[in-house]
């Protein structure tokens, strides 16, 4: 059998099901479990479809890694809506998780840009961005978040060094990841920054871009 060429530029975005009561718990509050879940869904397809448009004008592998249950194949409709291969996360705490994906793109000879789900600023232009940082010879692409941590991530050669360890979540991740990176010699790109969705005092930002994301933050009827 005859293997096509793997692409030199691949796409990853991580994402979860919207299983009620296990995606953006700390927006349940604000939104109840319906609510939460409703707007992490619409945050997916978001992604989604901004790398889907990347992945068109730069001829590049697109790829959805999927974790948790996902009972119903909601993940896998995506995917194949967009023309994504579908791939399961390893176990492993969120940095090793990163590691194995940008480690088999890199392993194909591919140049690779992951991000996860909770950018709804997210944009085509961001990723051609990523990906032309690495063709002019940057070793690695970050985009930094209003948080301290960051929404991208982009590679052009293996660097185990920058996931394992990393205390996630935390105020320091961009800061740290950068301070690694020096450490190691690479030389690093970062994009604007940006903002992503984790707790109810994001929601008044995310409101302000427009109807469809109000829409998406409306509660269930019946208050779930």
């Amino acid at each position: 059998m005859i293997r096509s060429a793997p692409r030199a530029r691949t796409i990853q975005v991580f994402a979860r099901a919207p299983v009620e009561g296990a995606v953006k718990t700390r927006l349940i509050p604000a939104l109840g479990p319906a609510g939460a879940a409703r707007l992490h869904a619409r945050m997916v397809e978001h992604t989604l479809d901004a790398a889907r448009g990347a992945a068109r004008e730069l001829a590049a592998e697109l790829q959805l890694w999927a974790t948790g249950e996902d009972a119903g194949g909601w993940l896998a409709t995506q995917a194949q809506r967009r023309g994504a291969t579908l791939r399961a996360q390893p176990d492993g705490d969120l940095g090793e998780r990163m590691q194995a994906a940008t480690s088999a793109a890199l392993a194909d000879g591919a140049r690779v840009v992951l991000v996860g789900s909770d950018c709804p600023a997210r944009t085509p232009q961001e990723f051609v961005e990523a990906f032309a940082a690495l063709e002019e010879g940057h070793d690695l692409v970050l985009q930094p978040a209003c948080d301290g941590g960051y929404t991208l991530i982009g590679l052009a050669r293996a660097a185990p060094a920058l996931l394992t360890g990393m205390a996630w979540g935390g105020p320091m991740v961009f800061a740290e990841t950068c301070a690694r990176a020096r450490a190691e010699g690479l030389r690093l790109a970062c994009l604007p920054a940006t903002w992503d969705v984790d707790r109810p005092e994001d929601l008044q930002r995310l409101a302000a871009l427009g109807p469809p994301w109000a829409a998406a933050m409306r509660e269930a009827p019946d208050g779930r």
